[in-house]
């Protein structure tokens, strides 16, 4: 069950509420250390990076929406997220995306013997993704699988990744394909923590860049990916972006009138 994750100074009433979202007000070293503290209790559960993308795909997709309300840890993958929050009276200290979760994790993994499984990507950026990882973090134990399987594949490769004794298991092979696979093989994984990451393998793998500093803390570096990739994701957040301007504004409109 994911629901022992939670520990003391994880209390569900402490959730940051946006929209139809609820977050954990965490930066990364806090997540890190939440994440470690459930490993190292024995404890089992999933969590769910969320960007406004996600979020307003959440609100038309019941089962995504249902998964993430499940997830044990919920972080605000995205700037304008931390951003909405002070404008409802929340905080949130920072965005936690799922390429830094990668590195930090990793990292601390390296140097308490745990292990990781990377599933997601082509053969070659994920194979080069675990090899960047493993530089990088001495002692890392890491097993990986691309992510171009199908679902009749599913069974096989949970059990491969149980097989692998892996304690943390990174998914990237797209929202909300990738939670759909932790949710149906969730008893078959044998993880004590998975995480979906998107399209994070491609960065670390060097398929693809990630945008410089000053553009992520700008919340601007979904212009950056656009470029890199303009026919996939120039209609996506011009609709999700859209949307969740219109949202928050009505929702802030709500609360003025109710005050």
């Amino acid at each position: 069950m994911t629901g022992d994750f939670h520990t003391d100074s994880l209390n569900p009433a402490n959730r940051v509420r946006i929209l139809n979202g609820q977050f954990h007000p965490l930066n990364l070293a806090q997540t890190v250390d939440a994440i470690f503290a459930g490993l190292g209790a024995g404890r089992h559960g999933w969590l769910c990076t969320v960007n406004v993308s996600i979020l307003m795909m959440m609100r038309s997709n019941w089962c995504l929406q249902n998964f993430v309300d499940r997830a044990v840890l919920t972080v605000a993958d995205g700037q304008p997220l931390v951003w909405c929050a002070s404008w409802f009276g929340w905080f949130l200290p920072e965005r936690v995306a799922g390429v830094d979760l990668i590195d930090a994790l990793c990292a601390r993994a390296a140097r308490e013997g745990k292990r990781v499984y990377l599933l997601g990507s082509t053969e070659v950026t994920i194979g080069r993704a675990a090899q960047r990882l493993r530089e990088r973090h001495a002692n890392l134990h890491v097993d990986w699988a691309h992510g171009y399987f199908s679902q009749d594949q599913s069974i096989a490769q949970a059990d491969y990744i149980r097989a692998s004794r892996a304690d943390i298991l990174f998914v990237g092979i797209g929202v909300p394909r990738q939670e759909n696979f932790i949710d149906e093989q969730w008893d078959r994984l044998g993880v004590g923590m998975a995480i979906g990451v998107g399209g994070s393998f491609d960065v670390v793998g060097g398929r693809r860049l990630r945008a410089p500093v000053w553009m992520q803390k700008s919340g601007l570096e979904w212009i950056f990916r656009t470029i890199q990739e303009p026919r996939r994701l120039f209609p996506r957040y011009l609709i999700t972006n859209s949307k969740m301007i219109w949202l928050v504004l009505l929702e802030l409109l709500k609360t003025n009138r109710a005050n």
